[in-house]
């Protein structure tokens, strides 16, 4: 979903035509040509910059939807996707630990022991 964006009221061209009356004690007109000049500059800049970073969002927006097709398709994400996933059959960290707890005394329990004896 796109926020709407402002809407742009003057193009470079508009502001390069844009012409004041000038009064009795107007400014001076060399002087707001001058900056209107440079505004004009910063107006393409800015208009660049945009037109640049939609296209670099959109293609942003492609890779990370192509990442999470394959991802998706993953032979992990599969697997996991089929093993069901019911209270009994879900392990919590605890009783992994528990049960590694007791192969390690299993195995190196009796390793102990024979390198006592």
């Amino acid at each position: 979903m796109e926020r709407e964006m402002a809407s742009i009221i003057y193009t470079p061209k508009d502001i390069f035509e844009q012409d004041f009356k000038v009064g009795v004690r107007g400014y001076n007109k060399v002087e707001v040509d001058e900056f209107l000049d440079d505004v004009i500059k910063d107006y393409e800049t800015y208009a660049a910059l945009v037109k640049e970073l939609r296209e670099e969002n959109t293609r942003l927006k492609a890779e990370l939807a192509k990442k999470s097709t394959e991802s998706a398709t993953s032979p992990l994400t599969q697997s996991i996707m089929e093993t069901p996933q019911t209270a009994s059959a879900t392990l919590t960290n605890f009783d992994i630990l528990k049960r590694l707890n007791r192969l390690e005394k299993e195995v190196f329990g009796k390793q102990i022991l024979n390198n006592e004896i």
